[in-house]
């Protein structure tokens, strides 16, 4: 494919209007053809030219090319390829290109996935067309600022359903057991938010305030659609966002479809939204994290239909807009609209955590950063884009205030409906509704990298009162910005067990050191809690006096976001080398089992989990995994029959085990006997408590294939790939790799699940050849594949459970090496940082033995 380059497509979009488009595709191949590789695709694009006589190129990513005519005259055809699309010249003011060719069905998740569900035989097609794979299905000018109409016609196997952006308009009879279907034409859009998905899905319909509605799901899945909660959500979210946006939902219908193999959470196709299955359908009982973590979901794409889909960014430079707010909106509305009222905790301890992380690496950019090429665009959808972005549009909500935050936004689509924005149109329109300069603001928080900390320093008098209280601001070295900061700064007060706010100080902190004078004189508090309310993008830290309290009582927060500012700081000075490793694992295994929020219960088990397998001194690892698998014993066996925190506490319970002991208990489990009443082993709990037992050497082949005769469904062979991983020889692990880096790529799902199942915290000197293995492949497993399941290999297969400095010597290395993408050096200097953050980690917690 074309790697699309920003100078190119703005002297693309100078020259052409892209009028219309006039799509017809064959899909009976996908069931009906010998090999059911290839589908046909004919392509009429109408568009003119500023520039009569000019030339210009179409992106064309098919397998083979029938013809193609230009304003009724062939286009020569001998200078196309796949990755160079089709040459178009002696252009007319007005133009015709019609293009007949042969695309591929895709195992990858890009372009045209096609996959076969196992329970039933069936075929299901979906689209998937982000960043710019919409070439891999049609002829188009594949780049967000020449957005067009689009007429979809579409041949079907007669029982297959079709979805598209729009509705059908009509369907006939396309000879034996066929049938065509017509869409209406659409709205202006731009290419990669068109989308067409085909088979015999499972469809329920529903409507709300004058939109049609429908959730889909392959037919096997059918029992697990619960409907009602989907449009639910939906509907909860369509309402919010009318009153909020002040613009209705422009498109007659909103369906959305659950789909098999999907590479992300999902994808904001205009009408058409698909989601992955595998995390938002639930086989098996879950916890109100998985919840609430669909709605969030579900919520960011209803989010995009506004801010991407009616008004979308000119070029991908600002992609951090699109999603970071969608993921802000979707946190705003989760909390006023729905059940899930305490969405800002979770928006820190699982959105927020990740975009320290992303932020803290040699990787880290600004917010905002200019995107040279496609190639550059499809490694940033990152935590910088997502969270760190959506921390700072939450912090100007704060800043400027909702009311006229809300009312620029409103603006905002009214002026830029159906075209393309920029991150300076958005703030004229806030800047124009608050009466403030925001350009300052813009700079200092999205034109800069990295994150500041800010570190409390208290003066007590012998009466019992702040003499002074500064807040030190700091900065990494390479990155020196010192941010204005607005926030909130709690005392709390311990009282009976409990820590109960008496106050609550919103203040500016900038420069190194600010005095916050309004607290000279005020009574100290047993906790000072900065960034109280989680206003501003920060890592904070606790003074002594605070620090010491919260580590005897953080369960006396009643307030879900302070206690997850506490975790989250302590999980920060872990991965910091501040604080050792086995305190950390203390700290957790004491205040966890009394914390009554599922999210912070999830989120601070799996970095326990990580600061196990990644931070502890390997000498007093072992200790821990056993402290952590007997507390977890203990909380599931305390916890409320059949709750979501008994279940928490069972996967924990169930990633930890390692002693003969413990895993003689896991097996038990799965063969029914010894469970803690209430606990549910269902299909999903079975297959983490199998896979378990296999990673420590406890079962093997025999138990995984009957395990998948129970579960013969894409799941379950999803899972078994992943066991079959596991299994802990060197001959199976050379087998996983051989298939991982031969000439032919696996799908999708197999490939991320042999990934997965390669390497494995109980199984670390078994990976260790694969450290040389891994820099003599990548390259090549990069050139060879397409760039979803090569970003994952890149990230998946590299060494980082080989926490040694000869990791560090062997990716230094290659990175100097010459001619590596760039995109990859990214990568694969990324997975160095990890091994050097938790170096001095396990440096600090072997100190402090």
């Amino acid at each position: 494919m074309r790697n699309l380059t920003q100078v190119e497509a703005t002297e693309r979009a100078r020259l052409l209007n892209v009028t219309g488009y006039d799509i017809s595709l064959d899909l009976s191949t996908a069931v009906l053809a010998a090999d059911g590789r290839t589908f046909r695709s004919t392509t009429e694009v109408r568009f003119r030219c500023s520039e009569p006589g000019a030339s210009t190129f179409i992106e064309l990513a098919a397998e083979s090319v029938r013809s193609a005519t230009l304003n009724g005259e062939p286009v020569d055809l001998s200078d196309w390829s796949a990755e160079k699309g089709l040459t178009l010249s002696g252009l007319d003011s007005d133009n015709t290109l019609v293009v007949d060719a042969d695309f591929g069905y895709s195992n990858s998740g890009q372009g045209l996935h096609r996959t076969v569900d196992p329970v039933d035989g069936e075929t299901y097609l979906y689209s998937q067309f982000e960043t710019a794979d919409a070439q891999r299905v049609f002829a188009c000018f594949d780049q967000p600022d020449l957005k067009s109409v689009y007429s979809w016609h579409v041949t079907v196997p007669a029982h297959w359903r079709a979805v598209s952006n729009m509705p059908v308009q009509r369907e006939e009879p396309a000879g034996e057991a066929l049938k065509t279907l017509h869409f209406t034409v659409s709205p202006r859009m731009s290419t990669y938010i068109t989308a067409l998905c085909a088979g015999p899905y499972h469809e329920v319909r529903d409507s709300h305030d004058g939109i049609d509605l429908g959730v889909f799901c392959r037919a096997s899945m059918a029992p697990y659609l619960d409907a009602d909660d989907l449009f639910l959500i939906t509907k909860q979210g369509f309402d919010f966002f009318h009153e909020k946006f002040g613009v209705r939902y422009p498109l007659p219908k909103y369906d959305q479809l659950w789909v098999p193999d999907f590479n992300a959470g999902a994808m904001e196709n205009f009408g058409c939204v698909t989601h992955a299955e595998s995390h938002y359908l639930f086989r098996s009982q879950v916890t109100d994290f998985e919840y609430e973590q669909r709605a969030n979901t579900i919520l960011h794409e209803l989010a995009h239909m506004w801010f991407g889909d009616l008004v979308t960014m000119r070029w991908w430079n600002d992609l951090w807009l699109n999603e970071s707010f969608a993921e802000w909106a979707s946190h705003w509305c989760n909390t006023h609209a729905t059940r899930f009222t305490e969405a800002w905790t979770t928006f820190l301890s699982i959105r927020k955590n990740w975009g320290y992380r992303q932020d803290q690496l040699s990787s880290t950019h600004p917010v905002y950063t200019e995107m040279p090429d496609m190639e550059a665009v499809e490694v940033n959808f990152d935590g910088i884009t997502y969270a760190k972005g959506a921390s700072v549009l939450k912090q100007l909500v704060a800043y400027v205030g909702e009311e006229p935050f809300v009312a620029g936004l409103r603006a905002y689509f009214g002026k830029h409906a159906w075209g393309n924005a920029t991150f300076d149109d958005l703030l004229t329109e806030l800047e124009a509704a608050s009466g403030r300069e925001l350009r300052k603001f813009a700079a200092q928080w999205l034109e800069t990298a990295q994150v500041n900390t800010l570190r409390p320093e208290l003066t007590i008098g012998a009466d019992g009162r702040y003499e002074q209280v500064l807040v030190r601001q700091e900065a990494p070295a390479a990155y020196p910005t010192l941010r204005t900061h607005r926030i909130g700064v709690g005392l709390y007060d311990l009282t009976d067990g409990r820590l109960v706010r008496r106050e609550r100080y919103e203040v500016d902190v900038a420069g190194e050191r600010t005095d916050l004078a309004e607290l000279r004189g005020v009574r100290a508090a047993d906790v000072l809690l900065v960034n109280d309310d989680d206003l501003s993008y920060t890592k904070l830290r606790l003074d002594d006096r605070s620090m010491a309290t919260v580590v005897q009582h953080i369960g006396g927060f009643e307030s879900s976001l302070a206690r997850a500012l506490c975790w989250t700081a302590a999980w920060d000075m872990t991965r910091d080398a501040e604080l050792s490793a086995r305190d950390y694992v203390a700290l957790t295994l004491s205040g966890l089992p009394a914390e009554t929020d599922i999210n912070l219960v999830t989120a601070t088990l799996r970095q326990a989990t990580t600061t196990l397998t990644l931070y502890a001194d390997p000498a007093w690892a072992p200790t821990g995994w056993a402290e952590l698998a007997r507390t977890a014993r203990d909380a599931l066996a305390a916890a409320e029959p059949g709750s979501g925190f008994q279940l928490a506490w069972a996967r924990a319970f169930t990633s930890a085990a390692r002693s003969a002991e413990d895993l003689a208990t896991l097996r038990g489990w799965l063969d029914g006997t010894g469970m803690p009443a209430g606990l549910t082993v269902d299909t999903e709990l079975r297959w983490s408590l199998l896979a378990a037992l296999v990673a420590n050497g406890a079962a093997g082949t025999a138990e995984i294939e009957a395990e998948l005769a129970r579960d013969r469904t894409a799941s379950g062979e999803r899972e078994a790939a992943y066991a079959h991983a596991l299994i802990p020889t060197a001959e199976n692990k050379a087998a996983v790799w051989a298939l991982l880096t031969g000439p032919d790529a696996l799908p999708n799902w197999r490939h991320r699940a042999l990934l997965q199942g390669l390497a494995h915290p109980a199984q670390v000197e078994l990976v260790a050849p694969y450290r040389e293995r891994y820099f003599a492949a990548v390259g090549q497993v990069w050139a060879t594949r397409d760039s979803e399941p090569a970003q994952e290999f890149a990230q998946l297969a590299y060494p980082t459970y080989l926490v040694e400095d000869d990791t560090v010597a062997a990716t230094d290395a290659w990175l100097a090496g010459d001619g590596h993408p760039g995109p990859l050096r990214r990568l694969v200097a990324e997975g160095r940082d990890g091994v050097v953050r938790a170096l001095k980690a396990r440096a600090r917690d072997a100190q402090s033995a």
